[in-house]
């Protein structure tokens, strides 16, 4: 298929190889920034445009943008290409935004995992899930998706943003939990390296059991004697310490 990117972003950077290394043709590469819009385009062996009035017709128009952008650009992303299949990779917009715009048909490839330019995605373990206007766009959609990865699945807008908001804590909070322990840490002069084992650890374990079950550490313990000399080593972080706390009673109710 002819595929337009619109978006070249992380998700696009990590994603359209993928596309045409499965054998499709990228017919086009946008972004608000020629120079963004260029660098990736030029990887993919495609031309780049900083106009959506521009586009050139497709088979798909793929969007990777902010949640913002794609609301204020589908109806232009639309005008003009009706009979063309919409699809944008957000965990958190509905299927619909499509057809308020006024495209015929339309749906949602969203790859579940967190994308860094220039990072190494091992795409057939990566779970995909979409959505299609009908039985004939759904079918599509998979078939688009199974070139991506090997882990494709259909869920609805509702249930998928759910999945969005498991994602922000399984990922995006976690990662802040980290850059908290790395500030904490500088103070005393140690790399946020040293915790690295036990981030890898606390990842594999996961893999074959609960998170309730692997649960460790003082809140589930209920110490309190610990938590409260925590809670005062963090006196002069006092963001740190509600947030510390807060934790900690979620953990484990008996703590309140």
């Amino acid at each position: 298929m002819r595929i337009a990117l619109i978006g070249s972003g992380r998700v696009a950077t990590c994603m359209g190889p993928q596309l045409k290394a499965a054998g499709h043709t990228i017919a086009c590469v946008y972004s608000r920034t020629m120079a963004n819009a260029r660098e990736l385009a030029d990887a993919l062996g495609a031309p780049a445009t900083d106009s959506l009035q521009s586009l050139p017709m497709a088979d798909v128009y793929l969007t990777m943008l902010t949640d913002d952008a794609l609301a204020r650009l589908a109806p232009a992303i639309v005008k003009g290409r009706e009979n063309a299949l919409f699809l944008h990779t957000a965990g958190s917009i509905p299927m619909g935004i499509w057809k308020d715009a006024g495209a015929g048909r339309y749906g949602v490839l969203y790859a579940m995992q967190t994308f860094s330019k220039g990072a190494q995605i091992d795409w057939p373990q990566v779970p995909v899930f979409v959505e299609g206007s009908d039985a004939a766009e759904l079918e599509t959609v998979k078939t688009l998706a199974s070139d991506l990865s090997g882990r494709v699945a259909e869920l609805s807008s509702t249930g998928r943003k759910k999945l969005h908001v498991a994602a922000v804590f399984t990922c995006n909070f976690s990662n802040h939990m980290y850059a908290i322990a790395d500030k904490l840490l500088a103070t005393e002069g140690v790399p946020f390296r040293v915790m690295l084992p036990l981030v890898r650890e606390t990842a594999r374990k996961v893999e074959t059991m609960s998170p309730q079950d692997a649960q460790t550490g003082p809140a589930v313990r209920g110490d309190r004697k610990v938590i409260n000399e925590h809670l005062e080593l963090l006196k002069d972080y006092p963001g740190y310490a509600a947030l510390y706390r807060l934790i900690s009673i979620d953990i484990n109710k008996d703590l309140k």
